[in-house]
């Protein structure tokens, strides 16, 4: 799943081993205020939430398609890959849609929209900064004020001890949703795809072939994962609460409980600066930071991409590959009209030899 700034392609392999492809034009994004400094950090996390759920919606269409042709079959092996999705929803499809998209820099976005509707498509994205708002605040929050009363350390929620407390059980959240969710054979697959994702945009950007023989021996780490930014977010609010955690108008309402509640609600402002922080320096780090000395700092997001991704198999890079093809050609063939229907391809080699039947026209 591609993204451009004028395109976008969903490519998905079927069962029968065809890929199926949904492709279109794209708005050029954000413009005027929404491109300026911090700002744009914001907008991008909206965006990516939004088109990520779209993009993965998509992809759960299909598969039930599969997994329907599969009960009818007889097939048992549908009910464990629902059950698969069912763990994917109920555990922070945004957290999962977050770690799994890219496109913080300024080139392609491993998000891509399906066909718009504009009243479930805003429902959704409400619904999922609110599980997003529930992981990076209000359970980190909880988990810290139980530990500090079960050891009885009597940390006030302002306190910088506290901050920091809440900053590793953040951290914990994250990274052990991802562990736990990496068990489930179809979302390990999601992650091997990932994986794929990332070999094929390190391909694109260093000009090589794009073809299975070049993608291969390419890493699965990117310095703009999404899986990074979730990284940073988490140590970029332990720095921006324990600072300003103790500025705040003091919570002294006699119960913990409701200081609790209270500090809680005077967090959330916070929650679009660290966004358009941890957007920035991401830039940042990505621009300056890939080699030498300063790669160090990208490893913290390194060591948890190696469990958002995984070593793809050679269909797998194909998919990828495909749906990069399918999205430069629409964004170097803008004038290029696209059909409103779904196209399938018997092969990966079907598509090329469509693709070039486009280029030659």
């Amino acid at each position: 799943m591609m993204r451009a700034p004028k395109s976008f392609a969903v490519v998905v392999r079927r069962s029968d081993g065809s890929l199926h492809v949904r492709e279109r034009a794209m708005h050029e994004g954000a413009r005027g205020i929404a491109r300026w400094p911090l700002v744009r950090g914001v907008a991008s996390v909206v965006e990516s939430l939004k088109l990520g759920s779209e993009a993965l919606r998509f992809s759960v269409e299909q598969m039930e398609e599969d997994l329907a042709a599969r009960d009818a079959a007889g097939d048992g092996g549908a009910k464990k890959a629902r059950a698969g999705l069912g763990l994917l929803s109920a555990f922070g499809f945004s957290l999962f849609t977050l770690a799994t998209g890219d496109g913080t820099g300024p080139h392609l976005s491993g998000v891509a929209s399906a066909r718009p509707n504009a009243a479930r498509d805003r429902a959704g994205t409400w619904l999922m900064l609110a599980v997003a708002v529930a992981f990076f605040v209000a359970i980190p929050q909880a988990a810290a004020a139980g530990f500090s009363r079960i050891l009885g350390l009597g940390l006030e929620v302002q306190s910088a001890p506290f901050q920091a407390m809440t900053g590793a059980f953040k951290l914990a959240v994250v990274v052990g949703y991802l562990l736990a969710i990496r068990r489930v054979p179809d979302i390990r697959r999601v992650f091997q795809y990932h994986g794929a994702e990332h070999k094929t945009i390190t391909t694109y950007e260093a000009g090589d072939p794009l073809t299975v023989d070049s993608a291969r021996p390419k890493t699965t780490m990117h310095p703009r994962c999404g899986t990074t930014f979730l990284v940073m977010v988490a140590l970029v609010s332990i720095g921006v609460f324990t600072a300003v955690g103790a500025t705040l108008p003091r919570i002294h309402t006699g119960s913990a409980l409701l200081d609790n509640a209270a500090f809680f609600f005077e967090k959330l402002p916070f929650l679009p600066v660290i966004a358009a922080v941890t957007f920035e320096l991401q830039r940042l780090l990505a621009r300056h930071c890939t080699t030498g000395p300063l790669r160090a700092l990208l490893w913290p997001g390194f060591l948890v991409q190696k469990i958002t991704t995984a070593e793809p198999s050679d269909d797998q890079l194909e998919v990828a590959l495909a749906s990069l093809r399918v999205t430069l050609f629409r964004q170097e063939k803008g004038h290029v009209d696209a059909s409103e229907n779904d196209v399938s391809f018997e092969s990966y080699g079907a598509l090329l030899a469509a693709d070039r039947l486009r280029l030659a026209a």
